[in-house]
Order: structure tokens, then sequence, then C-alpha cells
């Protein structure tokens, strides 16, 4: 949340991180359940790529939100 009091907004690669954590979780379980062990590896590196780019997108939001923080200081 920013000093206004509103929600950041989340970005493309945050959404996309989410989803690929949850595909790599889905791909990670089923692999161990059917005892295929490509399938849970392929799983948990989907996992990992997802939490990087997750990760990139925070890292975006908060320099959008610092670079927004700055110019309403100077409009000021």
């Amino acid at each position: 949340m920013n000093k206004g009091g509103i929600m950041a907004i989340i970005n493309k690669d945050e959404v996309k991180g989410k989803f690929e954590q949850a595909k790599g979780t889905v791909k990670d379980k089923a692999g161990e359940l059917t005892g295929n062990e490509r399938l849970e590896a392929e799983g948990e590196a989907e996992h990992a790529e997802g939490e990087v780019q997750e990760s990139w997108g925070k890292v975006k939001r908060n320099v959008s939100n610092a670079v927004e923080d700055v110019a309403d200081a100077i409009n000021k």
C-alpha cells in the first residue's frame, strides 16, 4: 500500500509468476503421486521459475511506486 492508502496494482510478471508456481506445484504433486520423477522435477523447476518471475514483478512494482512517490513529493 502506498502513502495515499491505495493498494498498488500487481503487474503481469507477478500474475504470471503466481500462475507458474501453481502450475509447477500441480506437476510436482502429480509426479509424486504417480512416481514420475521427471514430471516432479519439471514441476519443481516451474515453481522456482514462477517464484523468480513474481519477485521480479514485485521489484518492478516497488520501483514504480518509489518513482511515483518522488514525483508526488516534487509536485507538492
